[in-house]
């Protein structure tokens, strides 16, 4: 099963929580068991999995990021925006989940997080669910 979900962002840089979209995405197709594959198809933007519960936790990692990775630098890519595609490499496009008994096999605290680095716009997230 393959499916698409749009994700609207609202700032340059923002960690959006898609872990009930990607439920419910997974709710609709009724598998059980197997795996589920995120996958972002923008050079600028990323997906990764983090601390859902205290929402801090989402603006330390974009300190931390804005940090190793500035805005403004000797970047050669003409475009002005060098920094989100840095960004977008080091999280990656991409993350497999466990499916356990119809659930997304996450953590306690565990969450799903669009990372936007060139916002706002509106994007794309494909998920792949392979299972029974």
């Amino acid at each position: 099963m393959r499916t698409t979900i749009t994700v609207k962002t609202h700032a340059k840089s923002e960690m959006i929580d898609i872990t009930a979209q990607v439920q419910q995405a997974l709710t609709d197709h009724t598998i059980t068991q197997g795996t589920c594959m995120l996958f972002v198809p923008h050079t600028t933007a990323a997906v990764t999995i983090n601390e859902s519960a205290d929402p801090s936790v989402r603006e330390d990692i974009l300190t931390v990021l804005d940090r190793l990775i500035p805005w403004q630098a000797d970047y050669r890519h003409l475009e002005g925006n060098s920094a989100a595609h840095a960004k977008a490499s080091l999280v990656g496009a991409s993350e497999l989940i466990q499916v356990v008994g119809g659930r997304l096999a996450l953590g306690t605290w565990q969450g799903i997080f669009f990372c936007e680095f060139d916002g706002p716009r509106v994007r794309k997230l494909d998920i792949s669910i392979v299972g029974a």
